[in-house]
C-alpha cells in the first residue's frame, strides 16, 4: 500500500472523528431541548422502537446488545414519560411488546427537526462545490457502512434517490 493512501486513510479517519465530536455536541444540543431531556441510552430505544414498532423486550434487547434489566429500566423511564407503551403480546401472555406513543413519535419528529435546522444553517454556509462534495462523500461513507455491516443506516427520508 503507498504511505499516500494510509496517509490519506487516516486524514480522513481524524477528519471524520472530528466532525463526529461536533455532531455529538449538536445532538446533545437537540436532545437537551426536549421535555424531559432524552438521555443517549433512551434515544437509541425510541429510535429501535421507531422502525420495529411492537417488537417485544427481548429483540430489543438484541437490537440494543444490552441485557434485559438494563433495557427494561429504560423503557420504564420512557414509558414515564409518555414515549413509550407496553402491552401483552397478542400471541403469547408472557410476552410484552412495545410500540412508539403519539408523544414518542412527535418527539423524534421534533428532533430530527431541530438537528436539521442546525445542520441546514452550517451546510448553507458552506461553498456549493463544498457542499457536492460533501454529499458525495457522506454518500460514500454510508454505502460503505452499510457494506461492513457496522451500522443499520436509516433510509434517505422520503425514499429519495442521494445521487438525485
Amino acid at each position: 500500500m503507498p504511505a499516500t493512501t494510509g496517509s490519506q486513510r487516516d486524514a480522513a479517519v481524524a477528519a471524520a472523528s472530528s466532525v463526529v465530536e461536533a455532531l455529538e455536541v449538536l445532538w446533545g444540543r437537540g436532545r437537551d431541548a426536549g421535555d424531559p431531556p432524552v438521555p443517549p441510552s433512551q434515544l437509541r430505544v425510541l429510535f429501535a422502537l421507531e422502525g420495529n414498532e411492537g417488537i417485544n423486550l427481548r429483540t430489543l434487547c438484541d437490537v440494543l446488545g444490552a441485557g434485559p434489566p438494563a433495557v427494561s429500566r429504560l423503557c420504564d423511564r420512557l414509558q414515564a414519560v409518555g414515549y413509550l407503551t407496553r402491552d401483552t403480546s397478542p400471541t403469547s401472555r408472557r410476552e410484552v411488546c412495545l410500540w412508539l406513543t403519539p408523544r414518542g413519535t412527535a418527539f423524534l419528529a421534533q428532533l430530527r427537526e431541530r438537528r436539521e435546522e442546525e445542520l441546514a444553517t452550517v451546510v448553507s454556509a458552506m461553498p456549493e462545490r463544498a457542499r457536492r462534495a460533501l454529499l458525495e462523500g457522506l454518500t460514500a461513507f454510508r454505502s460503505a457502512a452499510e457494506a461492513t455491516g457496522l451500522g443499520a443506516v436509516r433510509p434517505l427520508p422520503g425514499g429519495r434517490s442521494h445521487t438525485a
